[in-house]
């Protein structure tokens, strides 16, 4: 049995495609994928954080953002951009900034896990964060409600810092003083 062949695009591609729906789209190693519409407690985990977020960063120079909002990645040292849409995203370097879009490598992402995108935040986002120099990944799992956080080492990889689940506080590596209490996140 033949499986279909996978069709590439150039990104130049993937943002002509962007303009032509409202779908919410990634671009990942020349292959676009469609992310599913977030359930109501991916919502107000999502407002949660970016409330906490928002309060925490204000007067300072790094900024936050939300979903739907592109990140293209982009390294001078990496052949290709990606364009992924983490859940949140805390931007110190803002030269990047655009009218509908960074270009760059955000300080610290958060990605929280719908039941049908598991994979894509435990393994593919992981290793991609990882591969762009994000330097601190979340990983917000309202199934088994847990928090993991992953802090870029100094050879360039990831290790686990912490893992929350049910209750507790959990903390930011790069951000000195944000915690986040784990029960009032999934409440």
């Amino acid at each position: 049995m033949n499986l279909p062949e996978k069709k590439f695009i150039t990104i130049d591609e993937f943002y002509k495609m962007k303009e032509e729906t409202d779908d919410i789209l990634e671009y990942i190693d020349g292959v676009v994928y469609m992310s599913p519409s977030p359930s109501t407690k991916h919502q107000r985990i999502s407002g949660r954080l970016y409330v906490k977020l928002f309060n925490f960063l204000e007067g300072r120079d790094c900024e936050v953002f939300s979903a739907p909002y592109d990140i293209q990645l982009h390294r001078e040292d990496i052949e290709e951009d990606k364009v992924v849409i983490p859940d949140i995203s805390v931007i110190c370097n803002k030269t990047g900034i655009e009218d509908n879009k960074y270009v760059g490598i955000p300080t610290l992402i958060m990605e929280i896990v719908s039941p049908s995108n598991q994979s894509n935040d435990l393994v593919v986002k992981l290793n991609l964060y990882m591969k762009y120099g994000v330097k601190e990944y979340w990983i917000v799992n309202p199934i088994i409600n847990t928090v993991q956080i992953y802090s870029l080492n100094d050879d360039g990889l990831y290790d686990q810092l912490d893992v929350v689940k049910n209750s507790g506080s959990i903390m930011s590596s790069i951000f000195t003083g944000f915690t986040v209490d784990v029960e009032e996140l999934f409440k």
